[in-house]
């Protein structure tokens, strides 16, 4: 397997078509001569034209066998991060033994609800699914809900697409070999001879104890240990250290332990779930997910150090567990950038120096999708990683 990745920024808003040239030339040059088989591009812009334009510029240069790409509002390259700038990123891949196949889906409406059309036809031995939404029109929280059960088994990353254009309709690029999209979905199955893994960090530190949920409606919590939800996150509060409780404050989470039989539930233990508010009358907790009577939760807050420290965790993992990455591709929220680290640099630094990997390129996105717990999951705030190479086929 070979890999190769470039990032450049825009000299100008209307310059995108130029760095596309050079982020592709980048990346082929690493490629020793071989047309990737599989090619990825990620394109932060002002003007939908100029983006497309651009993408149109990677295909022509690289000339590779598959292609998927999407706008986004920020981009990623090996230790750079450009956000709410012009900038192009571009990952290409030669795959030797590895069956790569493009899909773009569509979604039909009907009296019985939505369906979703161009899905192929998963293979056996398919490894790793990456998929790029358009938020506005296709349903990927369902959608990744229900590949646990369509793709039973097959690890899906990638995230939610999108440009600095916050205008619906308009802010969505998505391409697909030759073809040029902007709604749905894109995304590619990889099989065959590939040696692939899934990185996820939800970048959350637990607070407070576990608790088993004793009473539960919907993603409405009513009791938590035999004690109405409200009045144990109360507890749960005042028991924090003033800088907890103002993290908690802020911006709590709660923990869905993905192992039910562990002794004890800490840090990466857990599928992160926003806390939405309070029901006062019913003394409840309104979360963003269904979770059923019997299951262990845990309160959770999240800041930079405790971004930085999972992250780094769970890459020191990989490395112990699996080695040395040779390419990757990098999901990462658009909340995890300068706004939250101070600079936009830091997940595509860590992650490189972590995996040790030479050719990483990913971009900023509204949501990441990422398996956690044997299941694949939409995410908020989290850093997805597909990873090439490091261990046996």
């Amino acid at each position: 397997m070979r890999f190769g990745s470039g990032v450049e920024r825009a000299a100008t808003a209307g310059d995108l078509a130029g760095a596309a040239r050079l982020a592709a030339a980048t990346a082929r040059a690493a490629l020793g001569g071989e047309a990737p088989d599989l090619a990825c591009v990620f394109i932060s812009g002002l003007d939908v034209e100029d983006i497309a334009t651009a993408g149109e510029v990677v295909a022509a240069e690289l000339a590779a066998g598959a292609l998927i790409g999407c706008s986004a509002s920020g981009v990623i390259g090996s230790g750079t991060g450009c956000e709410l700038e012009p900038a192009v990123a571009v990952w290409a891949a030669v795959l030797p033994g590895a069956r790569v196949q493009t899909f773009h889906l569509d979604v039909v409406r009907s009296p019985d609800g939505l369906t979703v059309l161009g899905l192929p036809d998963p293979e056996i031995d398919d490894a790793v699914g990456v998929l790029l939404a358009d938020p506005w029109s296709f349903p990927v929280d369902g959608f990744v809900e229900l590949s646990n059960e369509v793709l039973p088994g097959l690890p899906l990353v990638g995230g939610l697409a999108g440009s600095a254009l916050a205008t619906a309709g308009r802010s969505t690029w998505l391409a697909c070999d030759d073809d040029a999209f902007d709604s749905g979905a894109v995304g590619v199955l990889i099989g065959g001879e590939v040696d692939v893994s899934t990185v996820v960090s939800q970048g959350c530190r637990p607070v407070g104890p576990t608790m088993v949920v004793t009473g539960a409606d919907g993603n409405e919590l009513l009791s938590l240990a035999g004690t109405p939800a409200s009045e144990k996150l109360q507890e749960v509060l005042t028991a924090l250290d003033p800088e907890d409780r103002e993290l908690a404050l802020t911006g709590l989470q709660i923990g869905i332990a993905m192992d039910e039989y562990a002794e004890v539930h800490e840090r990466g233990d857990f599928l992160i779930r926003g806390v939405a508010g309070l029901h006062p009358d019913r003394g409840s907790i309104v979360v963003g997910d269904v979770v059923e009577v019997g299951r262990t939760v845990r309160f959770q807050v999240r800041d930079a150090t405790a971004a930085h420290d999972e992250l780094t965790e769970v890459l020191t993992r990989f490395r112990t567990d699996v080695g040395a990455a040779r390419g990757a591709l990098l999901f990462s929220c658009n909340g995890r950038g300068a706004s939250m680290f101070g600079t936009a640099d830091h997940d595509a630094k860590l992650v490189g120096a972590g995996l040790d990997v030479p050719a990483l390129a990913g971009f900023f996105a509204g949501g990441e999708i990422g398996p956690v717990g044997g299941r694949n999951h939409l995410h908020g705030f989290t850093a997805s990683i597909l990873a090439f190479g490091g261990g046996d086929s």
